[in-house]
């Protein structure tokens, strides 16, 4: 069975173009399916049936698993079984009769603009650590990209000059995304005072390495972001998503173009923003100037 998901996963990369966390997901959740079918005796794909797909679903909600959780594996059990009937693996999707479990929409969690200048201001740029710190952060504020795309940066995707970062988003789908004149000071003197310290070439390589060279890693950030959280005093939980939300909140709040800022955020749905007004906007550079915070 392990080796079916290996070839699905795969398939995931060569075929649909997902990104490594999204086929890292996929592959979490068909682990902890398999390990459940094998608890029940099951050791064979075509013995999977609707009936025992919906006893999953059951038992993951007895778990506590979250709504969220539950539609995500949904997700990855269905593309799973329209997998193996296209490969012949099995010869009927029993997710045919079984609809999609439906969420309710809720606003995205954001801080306020003061909490979010007391979160920026939270890291001492008088080391080099801090100065890092500093500019991933205002960074990830400035742009609203998933923490995903900011560890994946190189020093060479980012244009000081013209004030934009260069990012290739999920799906591989590339945007430009502009910054403004904060931003981009931090990020000039972090190049200059601080990246040299750890960066393997001052050309090349991840835009913020940790102390090793490497590129810094998804538990690697989050350990920061919660730090300087704490030490804000913000007492919600933040995530790099609650920056990402936030960029996109007080554009909006400002009057930015709903299309405008979904472009920026690269995404394909404006479903989380459209609790939220808009007026129509012009391009990508004069929207950012005239309606973000730290422009």
């Amino acid at each position: 069975m392990e080796q079916v998901v290996a070839s699905f996963i795969s398939y995931l990369a060569d075929r649909k173009g997902l990104s490594q966390r999204t086929q890292e997901a996929y592959h979490r959740d068909l682990q902890q399916f398999i390990a459940y079918l094998q608890n029940k005796g099951i050791d064979d794909f075509k013995e999977i049936t609707r009936a025992g797909i919906l006893l999953y679903f059951s038992a993951l909600k007895d778990k506590g698993r979250a709504p969220s959780t539950i539609a995500r594996v949904s997700v990855t059990l269905r593309t799973f079984m329209h997998y193996l009937l296209l490969e012949r693996i099995v010869d009927h999707d029993p997710f045919l009769m079984i609809e999609a479990p439906k969420l309710d929409k809720v606003p995205p969690q954001t801080l306020t603009i003061a909490e979010t200048e007391a979160l920026l201001d939270a890291p001492d740029p008088g080391t080099p650590l801090g100065l890092r710190d500093k500019a991933m952060l205002e960074l990830l504020y400035a742009t609203g990209i998933r923490v995903s795309e900011l560890i994946s940066l190189n020093v060479g995707d980012i244009n000081l000059q013209l004030r934009f970062l260069r990012c290739a988003g999920e799906r591989g789908k590339e945007r430009i995304i502009p910054f403004g004149t904060l931003t981009a000071d931090w990020l000039g003197r972090y190049l200059s005072e601080c990246r040299p310290r750890w960066a393997k070439s001052d050309t090349e390589g991840p835009l913020f390495p940790n102390r090793q060279g490497e590129a810094l890693s998804r538990q690697g950030f989050w350990k920061i972001i919660k730090k300087y959280g704490a030490e804000a005093g913000i007492t919600q939980t933040i995530t790099p998503h609650t920056l990402r939300h936030s960029f996109a909140v007080h554009l909006l709040q400002g009057g930015a173009d709903v299309r405008a800022v979904q472009e920026m955020l690269g995404n394909q749905s404006a479903s989380t923003i459209q609790l939220y007004l808009s007026k129509p906007g012009g391009n990508l550079k004069s929207v950012y100037d005239s309606f973000h915070p730290r422009a």
